[in-house]
């Protein structure tokens, strides 16, 4: 079951059309004991309160209103919110629905909706071969672990089977309904007559690129309906989290095979488009960030987002793309000029620690470029196969730990492998703190460096809002790994030299 948001929902995606027609739904749940119960609906991958029932009598459920509600899956809820049981709004805004509440899905019925009864059926099923496995599970108890083991295995299988059986049959019995199209979203679609592979045994290849072909197979992705259905995003989630091999070229083709089925601008290509760009901003998968730019630029800086975003969020989105985009694996990254600490007390009696605006800042540099221009150590100017650039302040805790950690985890490749660390501080104002912690630490085999004459716009050169932040640069200062902790940066360089001995 989705996470259930209680609150009046007109859309988590823009705003419910008004409808002339009204809706009607009652519930004759006999035995109810509930005062009040909840209309919810499902969309994407949570759901939404849509009315609520404050007078229950003698087990009657009413909701009423003066505008047709989205056709798609609700739910009915107690008012423990524990759901009642599933149902569609389809074309009726007038339903009515019975059961009694000791035995809900085995008597539910809905006289007059004939796709109810349908979607019902399948539920009956399910509680139906549940009650009869646990009628097993009762018949076993006495017997031995080995008997009650084999039995069950038993029992699960023939279960299974039936399962198979009975949904190949509903399926076809169901086809052309929205019942199809709801429990086509959960029909896995596996390959039959799988041919041998070499050793003798069924192609997996052969299995795998059927499955990812066909995984969608029935989804029409412009009916809106499916968004408010409860398997159409764990349909989506599992066949990027699961189906796609994890790179974010062959995500980024996927995605646009997907959105190009989509009616642009229509709720499901709102939703996923939405969804897309969330997972893939926030993704910790290293070189993922580059799905996010290309969401941001053909679907929202192009203006194919709007009803998504306001503009106002789209200027975000591009100000943030725009940083991104110059950090993506393989970009050259821009050159810094930094002092070194050994320089660092003399550049800031120069009075850069006190300055208060850029145009003084500009001034007091051009007064002393020719003092500052021997001091400047440069990022360009590390000569080595990889460079290890981290960003940390004296006072973050974090980088406490981390920035000794980093040090003596690198003390492994001395010698070994061509690879140097330059350690920026990002707080010029802590200096005298950041000194003492280098000695104090015996950070000796860093070129320690900050920014005390105010040129490098950290931040936004290399998306730096906390630290500790951990780049691996190749020779030509291209971006090879990113966003790194310190324990992943020697095993990082420990790969990258393994691959790079590969013929």
């Amino acid at each position: 079951m989705k996470r259930i948001v209680f609150f009046l929902a007109l859309s988590a995606i823009g705003i419910m059309n008004s409808k002339a027609q009204g809706f009607d739904f009652k519930f004759q749940l006999n035995g109810c004991k509930d005062s009040m119960a909840f209309l919810l609906k499902y969309q994407f991958d949570q759901t939404y309160m849509v009315d609520t029932c404050k007078n229950i009598k003698k087990g009657l459920i009413q909701f009423k209103g003066k505008e047709a509600l989205d056709k798609g899956v609700y739910i009915l809820v107690s008012q423990e919110k524990v759901p009642f049981f599933e149902f569609i709004i389809n074309e009726s805004q007038k339903l009515s629905f019975n059961s009694n509440a000791d035995n809900i899905i085995a008597d539910l019925n809905a006289p007059g909706s004939k796709e109810n009864e349908l979607y019902f059926e399948y539920m009956k099923n399910g509680v139906a071969k549940n009650k009869e496995f646990n009628q097993t599970r009762e018949s076993l108890k006495g017997k031995s672990q080995a008997d009650s083991t084999r039995l069950i295995n038993e029992k699960i299988a023939q279960l299974n089977e039936d399962v198979k059986t009975y949904d190949a049959n509903y399926m076809q019995k169901v086809k052309g309904t929205f019942v199809y199209d709801i429990y086509n979203l959960k029909t896995e679609k596996f390959a039959t007559d799988v041919p041998k592979a070499k050793n003798g045994r069924p192609d997996s290849v052969y299995q795998y690129y059927y499955y990812k072909s066909h995984y969608f197979d029935g989804v029409d992705f412009k009916d809106e309906r499916i968004v408010r259905t409860p398997y159409f995003d764990e349909r989506v989630k599992k066949y990027f989290d699961n189906v796609v091999p994890i790179h974010p070229d062959t995500v980024i083709q996927e995605m646009d095979k997907i959105l190009a089925k989509c009616t642009e601008g229509n709720l499901v290509y709102k939703i996923l488009l939405g969804y897309f760009t969330y997972k893939y901003e926030v993704s910790k998968i290293i070189s993922f960030d580059k799905v996010f730019v290309h969401l941001a630029d053909n679907y929202i800086i192009n203006g194919k987002a709007y009803g998504i975003y306001n503009a106002e969020t789209i200027k975000i989105i591009k100000d943030r793309t725009d940083i991104m985009r110059n950090l993506l694996i393989g970009k050259k990254v821009s050159d810094m000029f930094l002092i070194d600490t050994i320089d660092g007390g003399r550049v800031r009696k120069m009075g850069f620690d006190t300055v208060t605006s850029a145009e003084s800042i500009t001034k007091l540099y051009y007064k002393n470029q020719d003092k500052l221009a021997p001091m400047f150590k440069t990022l360009y100017a590390v000569n080595a196969k990889y460079t290890v650039l981290v960003f940390w302040a004296a006072d973050c805790g974090h980088c406490q730990t981390e920035i000794p950690k980093l040090h003596e985890d690198m003390k492994v490749l001395v010698g070994k492998v061509d690879v140097k660390v330059l350690a920026v501080q990002t707080k010029d104002d802590l200096f005298e703190s950041w000194k003492k912690f280098i000695v104090e630490h015996k950070l000796t085999n860093f070129s320690h460096v900050f920014d005390p004459v105010h040129i490098v716009d950290i931040k936004n050169k290399f998306d730096v809002n906390s630290t500790p932040v951990i780049y691996i640069l190749d020779r030509d200062k291209k971006v090879i790994a990113k966003k790194l902790g310190a324990g992943q940066v020697v095993d990082m360089i420990k790969n990258l030299e393994v691959n790079d001995k590969k013929p």
